[in-house]
């Protein structure tokens, strides 16, 4: 079941778990469900941050409803952890908001993208520059984002995954939230120390991993539910966190 609480003044509601569309650690090695992000909101006096809407609009904007009685208008911004489909494919229902990526991920993915959106256009595969062309228009919309979006909602960054990969830190006196995204994927990556694979840097993901277990004591995974950190209090910097070393999961 999907969890809620309160981090000091700022409230953290899960809106929708997310799913891998193949989980390497069940065995699945080909796509066998359609993958998508998990979805937070985070509540910070006038404003309400959505997290990674990636299903379609319409069932997000629903999601958002049952879990929170928002509607989609009164979503005031939305952040990106990474940009690819399985984060922002419902990006379009929160049309009033403003839409955030951090600065790295935002180079990162622009450039090879307009050059993927030219090579398909000298190609003539019109289909996948129509696409391309989408995806370039919700890049261009979405702004750098600053340091802090809200008061106690910061930028962690976790790159590795993809190059600028970012989560959310909420922080209170004495515990954090991470919203983690793709960077602590699901609890059986979690348990098991394990990156995804097809990393566009395996060493920073490793590194981004061991950041987020150190720092924080809960943790909002990439396509898992909101879970308390079982390394909180334990991290050993001579050798993985807690005793637990940290790999991907291609072996």
């Amino acid at each position: 079941m999907a969890k809620s609480g309160l981090v000091g003044q700022v409230e953290v509601r899960v809106v929708s778990i997310g799913a891998l569309a193949a989980h390497p650690l069940w065995e699945e090695r080909a796509p066998v469900r359609a993958g998508h992000a998990t979805t937070t909101l985070i509540r910070a006096g006038k404003r309400n941050i959505l997290v990674d809407p990636g299903l379609p609009g319409a069932v997000i904007a629903a999601r958002l409803g049952e879990r929170s009685g928002l509607k989609a208008e009164e979503i005031t911004d939305v952040f990106l952890t990474s940009f690819k489909p399985e984060t922002c494919r419902g990006v379009s229902a929160f049309e009033r908001a403003a839409w955030w990526v951090s600065a790295p991920e935002r180079e990162g993915v622009g450039v090879p993208l307009v050059r993927r959106l030219q090579e398909a256009a000298e190609a003539g595969d019109e289909e996948l520059k129509s696409a391309l062309e989408v995806d370039v228009a919700v890049l261009h919309r979405c702004q750098p984002a600053p340091d802090r979006l809200a008061p106690g909602v910061d930028l962690f960054p976790m790159p590795g995954v993809t190059p600028g990969l970012t989560g959310l830190l909420v922080a209170k006196a004495r515990s954090t939230v991470l919203v983690c995204g793709d960077a602590v994927a699901t609890v059986e990556h979690l348990e098991r120390g394990m990156v995804l694979p097809g990393c566009f840097d395996v060493g920073q993901a490793q590194e981004s991993f061991r950041e987020a277990v150190e720092i924080a004591d809960e943790l909002v995974l990439g396509r898992d539910n909101w879970v308390v950190n079982p390394m909180a209090g334990r991290a050993d910097r001579a050798g993985g966190v807690g005793g637990l070393m940290i790999g991907d999961d291609e072996d």
